[in-house]
């Protein structure tokens, strides 16, 4: 029987790896995230009502109005979603 039992440990996401995790669901490979590519991004990452903060998420960090993020907007995007804690257990 061991005398240590490891406990769950959560370990916060930084920026750069919740970037890396978002550009992952760009599915078609167009350099942008669309707004279901977020809700996936989000459902998988275990976020309750993906389709609602993919949303909110795209209506504060596209700046241009185009309906996606795009690379120069993925840093707002991720500013933006990383107060819901991201992490890893």
């Amino acid at each position: 029987m061991p005398i240590w039992t490891p406990r769950s440990v959560n370990v916060p996401l930084n920026e750069d790896q919740i970037k890396g995790l978002l550009k992952r669901y760009d599915k078609n490979g167009d350099g942008k995230l669309s707004k279901k590519e977020l809700k996936d991004a989000f459902r998988d990452l275990g976020l309750k009502f993906s389709g609602w903060r993919a949303g909110r998420a795209l209506r504060h960090a596209d700046a241009n109005g185009d309906g996606y993020i795009s690379d120069e907007e993925l840093n707002e995007l991720v500013k933006y979603a990383r107060r819901w804690g991201f992490s890893l257990y």
